[in-house]
């Protein structure tokens, strides 16, 4: 009895040992090995919000794999360009220029009350300065310092003779910020009674090319005729060129064998003061201009006048064949299309 119950109590504590033993294995095994559970769609991140300073190009329609861009590369800014600054007039009370205007020349307008009365853009005490039949040495670049003296700006017409004798003092003319306009080839009266249509319109074409081969770019579609005269069927091509045409309000009488330098101011001035505005025509070809010009424009300042800048909203567009017939006549070699490099290189040094 004693051995059959001490039996029975060695089951029940081997019992409780081996249960014990599973317990702790199966608790260890199911801590280690992960939970499986039902697979979600994983949710998209939110898109990083972009800086202000960030530039986003959108694309549609992109194919293909797209591959991750490399992180760009650290650097320090650059610093930024110096601005160029226009230089500053010298002189403290310089004449200047008040306005430029800009002139839509399609249909060839006309400016200048003696002969065209259409666009009257200048108001009270505003003037324009304008300069024919140069360039010339030593009135011309005369005639730019006295301009530059007093910061202003003028319209030149140049006859085209005499841009391709002195190229380079034209070139001068547009480098100090002048328009530059065109007065025939060889400032011929294209009103004369045995000038054709045919010859008039060489000598503006020849004339425009001839400017623009002195220049090394193309003028303003601007025009003076020769003695103002106005030949109808020029005054007609002009439209269709979309070529403006000036006349004058204020002549000064500047080439007149009479003149001198007192009386060109005089005349302008007298004509001015009575007017009260206006285009004013001198010749920077003429000695007693250059001259007068200094005196001149004081006295413009001094009066209370204001100078206004003419520039053309397109360049004029010279013809080819007159291009070629110019540089034919200038016995003009022709430019080789090698590039430098391929004509000099240093070989030792």
């Amino acid at each position: 009895m004693r051995n059959a119950l001490g039996l029975m109590l060695a089951s029940v504590v081997a019992a409780v040992v081996i249960a014990g033993v599973w317990f702790f294995t199966s608790s260890r095994a199911e801590t280690a090995a992960p939970r499986t559970t039902a697979a979600r769609p994983a949710e998209p991140l939110p898109a990083p919000k972009l800086a202000a300073r960030d530039d986003v190009e959108v694309t549609a329609g992109l194919t293909g794999k797209l591959t991750a861009a490399p992180p760009p590369t650290a650097f320090a800014p650059a610093p930024a360009a110096p601005v160029q600054q226009k230089p500053a007039c010298a002189n403290p009370n310089a004449l200047g220029v008040s306005r430029v205007v800009e002139i839509d020349t399609t249909g060839g307008p006309g400016f200048g009350f003696e002969h065209f009365k259409q666009f009257d853009f200048l108001t009270d005490k505003e003037v324009v300065l304008t300069f024919d039949d140069g360039p010339w040495p030593g009135n011309t670049p005369a005639v730019l310092k006295a301009l530059a003296d007093e910061c202003t700006r003028g319209l030149f017409f140049s006859i085209g003779k005499h841009a391709t004798y002195h190229p380079e003092i034209l070139r001068q003319v547009l480098a100090q910020g002048h328009t530059v306009g065109a007065h025939t080839w060889s400032h011929v009266n294209l009103n004369g009674k045995k000038m054709t249509e045919s010859q008039a319109r060489d000598e503006v074409e020849k004339g425009f090319s001839a400017v623009k081969f002195a220049l090394g770019t193309n003028p303003a579609p601007f025009f003076r005729f020769p003695q103002l005269q106005h030949n109808p069927a020029i005054v007609t091509y002009f439209g269709t060129r979309n070529v403006a045409m000036f006349s004058t309000d204020i002549d000064s009488f500047d080439f007149r064998k009479e003149s001198t330098p007192d009386k060109i101011v005089t005349t302008v001035m007298t004509k001015l003061d009575k007017l009260g505005k206006g285009i004013i025509l001198m010749h920077d070809f003429q000695k007693h201009t250059a001259e007068a010009l200094p005196a001149l424009l004081q006295r413009l300042k001094a009066g209370g006048y204001k100078v206004v800048q003419m520039k053309a909203k397109t360049s004029f567009q010279t013809l080819p064949e007159y291009d070629e017939a110019l540089l034919k006549e200038l016995k003009v070699p022709t430019t080789s299309a090698r590039p430098i490099s391929s004509v000099v290189q240093t070989v030792s040094q």
